[in-house]
């Protein structure tokens, strides 16, 4: 027998065995399509930042014999866009989950397409009502606006507020904002006494600001996102409209301070997040975040940290048998997950989760939190 022949049999022979250890120590792939280009860019940025994070202390925990990958696509949470990258994520058998997408309008028309094949979707921001009735494959962990709009209409009744005008941006989202709020108002005995809808992209509101003058509200409640809610609170103060202004957890940003300036002072907010809180572990990842990415986290950081560990908290339950339908009913398995935004768990038929939302309230240029 030649050298080369002997070679080949010895190589041959050990196939087995490298195999039997690739099988061990595989990789297990999640997809996350997210704003990285465009005019929410600096959100999925953001995402993208705490997903590392999580990812990072999950594969050096050891919890499986095996490294765990995320392939981030940007959509532009643009549903065409959105679509075009559920296909992708689809057709790469790799892949057993995904997170995302940001907006609602673009993660319900990839939640349809993922609904189809079999893939579970994790979104950490999409709260239109509409996005888990699409099939049991979708999840969210953001509270939805039928929650977080009748919290603010009862805080809003029981701080005397008897009349409410409501400025919303116009999409899925936006849309779901107003009928939320609206109806749970009216149910306290309030009035809305004006309705306005904004087209995404203008930030120009002293028209709106003026008809809402007129109506003479207690308080304007606004469903925007900080880089609109700055400039509306800007022109509000310019044009000395002394209504408070009450706002979506999606305002919750120092940007917004900074950008606002004078302007923000007073509103109130709720949010299921705060970097201040004195808890060890948001401290810890407030500090860590700040470290590697040299910025504060906001509330779409921390739903996106909460959203990709809890995905990893699945994925090490269901291994071995990492497919795409064990990491489905694990994920609806999920129950007082300790996230920075609070303990989440999923109810195992709707797939909304349980939180709790925080009342804060911008003083002396700070978000302070409202005790009681």
């Amino acid at each position: 027998m030649t050298t080369t022949r002997r070679t080949l049999l010895l190589a041959g022979a050990a196939l087995p065995l490298a195999g039997a250890a690739v099988a061990q120590q595989r990789t297990v792939t999640l997809g996350y399509q997210l704003p990285l280009t465009g005019e929410f860019s600096q959100y999925g940025e953001r995402f993208r930042n705490s997903a590392i994070m999580a990812l990072d202390a999950f594969n050096r925990s050891g919890r499986i014999p095996a490294q765990v990958n995320i392939v981030f696509e940007d959509t532009r949470s643009d549903p065409r866009e959105a679509v075009a990258v559920a296909r992708k994520f689809v057709d790469n058998r790799d892949i057993v989950a995904v997170l995302g997408d940001f907006s609602s309008s673009a993660a319900i028309q990839a939640g349809r397409v993922y609904a189809e094949a079999g893939m579970p979707q994790l979104s950490q921001t999409a709260s239109h009502p509409d996005y888990v009735k699409i099939s049991p494959w979708q999840f969210r962990n953001i509270t939805t606006q039928a929650y977080e709009g009748p919290h603010v209409a009862r805080w809003m009744a029981a701080n005397g507020v008897k009349r409410v005008a409501v400025v919303s941006i116009q999409n899925d989202w936006g849309q779901s904002v107003v009928s939320n709020f609206a109806d749970a108002f009216k149910a306290t005995g309030g009035e809305v006494v004006a309705t306005q809808m904004y087209n995404p992209g203008n930030r120009e509101f002293r028209a709106v600001l003026t008809d809402i003058a007129r109506q003479r509200p207690d308080a304007i409640y606004i469903g925007m996102f900080y880089e609109d809610g700055a400039a509306f609170l800007q022109q509000r103060r310019q044009l000395n409209i002394r209504a408070p202004v009450y706002g979506t957890s999606s305002m919750y940003e120092p940007k917004l301070i900074e950008l606002a300036g004078p302007g923000a002072e007073g509103m109130y907010l709720s949010t299921s997040f705060m970097a201040e809180s004195p808890e060890a572990h948001v401290k810890a990842y407030v500090e860590e975040y700040k470290r590697r990415f040299n910025s504060e986290p906001n509330m779409f950081s921390a739903q996106a940290f909460d959203a990709v560990n809890i995905m990893l908290e699945a994925i090490a339950r269901a291994w071995p048998d990492v497919t795409r339908q064990r990491v489905r009913d694990e994920l609806a398995r999920t129950k007082d997950f300790p996230g920075v935004t609070g303990a989440t768990t999923f109810d195992p038929e709707t797939r909304e989760p349980a939180k709790t939302l925080a009342r804060m309230r911008i003083q002396d240029g700070k978000f302070t939190l409202i005790q009681n």
